[in-house]
């Protein structure tokens, strides 16, 4: 058995179901092995559309997703979806061909050292330099990936080395167990949270990846304490959850922002300093902090932490619970209403170009609660994470900590792969749609049908917004566009343009219900967008 085999069948032993990527010269070895194995190649028109397929796959299963390229240039292309992974800890498995050994220690037609590029990028990298060790680091990259913090991993595979002989053989597949939390700390986190006068609990993505949403939802409403979610976490308990405050994230004054600054005690769960940086949450740095998570907190000037509770989220928040005291009344409940009644404000708006507001909540009012929505990098991104109501985690897909544009349209598309029985929609502006609407041919290929809502505003909405704020005008930051209904037509998919507000309810009732990938233009006024800085600027605390 050839080397490139060992490999494939360590990939079946790992429970792989498709590897996404871009065929090369030194990855020839493991693609022909591919052809005799249970693995799908999924051959995507860009390898960062790859790495993104891979990293959204394994956000929503829990299993690593795999991504795979040729040497060089195929290879750096994956960096950015890997990195994106990475930082907002999906659990993914890169791999990449790499020149004969013999090429590796002088300067080589395309030959980068990719191992030591991705490791500052990745959780673990590793060469393939024997067949006898590619058992253990793929077992490896594997474990590393999938346990908690999950993240990205990185393997090279010479092409050498793959053609050689081999007899090795998977190893067996372990996943190891969070540990307990200890006794005393969690009796220290109750006594801090049994005394606060004022607590609030901070929910972050790891709730998600660690499974903890029920003990979350129970801990909350056991204790009476008012919970709010990261944008990576939207959904962890549902939207009409007594004790649900919505979405963090807003670099401004907001409603949830009262909350943080009435608090005297915050419980951050699951809680990654990429998704919200404390210093936005907590500038005064002078409130207690419980830390309840898989790992220790990180060192951050404004994440001083008062107790850490490290080990399993789920049962550590059950033995709190078990022991704390329940709070009385539910001051922050204003913060909800008022919420709720400015998404309802536009729910009969007639404007057009259409108000983010609006776009909300007809996506919001004919998508199933269980259905997933992508959303890309951009303007919209901001609003969806502020205003789209989630009853279930891993139905808002928001990447808020590597925050790479881009991810939507494949993203989408793993995600129908993974959930076919589920409605998807990628919801992209117009630039980060053109980052990758090629990965349009894949889909439409595989036959997955999903649904892309384009907000566009023929610029970076996101960016001139801070630029508006900042200098008071915009700088380069308008373009032009395509015709998107015809560019979805070009390549045999449905597109729609909206021309009135009234459109778009019915538009994308018809477009979930295609059996073809669908195209929406969409026009928005991001005129809100600055309306929504002047609100926020001058928000007065409810009570």
């Amino acid at each position: 058995m050839k080397a490139s085999e060992v490999f494939v069948k360590c990939l079946e032993n790992e429970g792989i179901d498709y590897v996404y990527g871009i065929p090369g010269e030194e990855n020839l070895d493991v693609m022909d092995a591919i052809l005799d194995s249970s693995v799908q190649f999924i051959t995507t028109r860009h390898e960062q559309g790859a790495a993104f397929m891979a990293d959204v796959y394994g956000r929503l299963t829990g299993r690593a997703g795999v991504c795979m390229s040729t040497l060089g240039p195929g290879a750096i292309n994956l960096m950015t979806g890997v990195a994106d992974a990475n930082m907002d800890h999906a659990p993914l498995v890169a791999i990449a061909g790499q020149a004969d050994t013999h090429r590796l220690h002088k300067e080589s037609h395309q030959v980068l050292d990719l191992e030591e590029i991705f490791r500052s990028i990745t959780k673990y990298s590793s060469r393939l330099l024997a067949p006898e060790i590619i058992p253990e680091v793929t077992r490896k990259a594997f474990k590393i990936a999938q346990t908690e913090k999950t993240g990205a991993t990185f393997i090279e595979f010479p092409e050498n080395i793959a053609k050689l002989d081999s007899s090795e053989q998977p190893l067996p597949v372990a996943h190891p167990t969070l540990p307990e939390p200890p006794s005393e700390q969690v009796k220290k986190a109750a006594k801090i949270i049994s005394e606060a006068k004022q607590p609030i609990i901070l929910a972050g993505n790891g709730v998600i990846r660690t499974h903890a949403n029920k003990e979350l939802a129970e801990f909350a409403e056991k204790l009476n304490i008012p919970l709010t979610n990261t944008f990576m976490a939207k959904g962890i308990i549902p939207f009409k959850h007594p004790m649900a405050l919505g979405s963090a994230g807003l670099q401004a004054q907001d409603y949830i922002n009262f909350g943080f600054e009435k608090a005297d005690v915050v419980i951050c769960v699951g809680y990654d300093l990429v998704e919200y940086h404390p210093h936005l949450w907590h500038p005064t740095a002078d409130r207690k902090i419980v830390h309840i998570d898989s790992s220790p907190a990180e060192v951050d000037g404004n994440y001083t932490v008062a107790v850490g509770v490290v080990g399993d989220i789920s049962h550590s928040l059950q033995r709190i619970a078990d022991i704390a005291q329940p709070h009385q009344g539910h001051t922050l409940r204003k913060l909800r209403k008022a919420l709720i009644e400015e998404m309802n404000l536009h729910r009969d708006d007639g404007f057009f170009p259409m108000k983010p507001q609006k776009i909300i909540w007809d996506l919001r009012t004919v998508l199933g609660l269980e259905d997933i929505v992508i959303c890309d990098v951009g303007a919209h991104k901001m609003w969806m994470a502020r205003m789209f109501r989630c009853e279930y985690p891993n139905t808002c897909i928001i990447s808020n900590g590597f925050a790479s544009m881009g991810i939507a349209v494949p993203g989408a598309i793993a995600a129908k792969m993974a959930f076919p029985e589920r409605k998807v929609v990628a919801v992209t502006g117009d630039a980060g749609f053109l980052m990758n609407s090629q990965e349009i041919e894949t889909a439409l290929r595989l036959n997955v049908p999903i649904v892309v809502l384009i907000w566009n505003d023929s610029g970076y909405g996101l960016i001139e917004w801070k630029q508006m704020t900042t200098f008071g005008r915009a700088s380069h930051v308008s373009f032009n566009n395509p015709d998107f209904a015809k560019y979805a037509q070009s390549f045999g998919a449905n597109g729609y343009k909206i021309t009135q507000a009234d459109e778009l309810m019915p538009v994308l009732k018809q477009a979930l219900a295609d059996k073809t990938l669908s195209i929406i233009d969409c026009p928005v006024d991001y005129s809100e967008n600055l309306k929504l800085t002047e609100k926020l600027g001058e928000m007065i605390c409810p009570f």
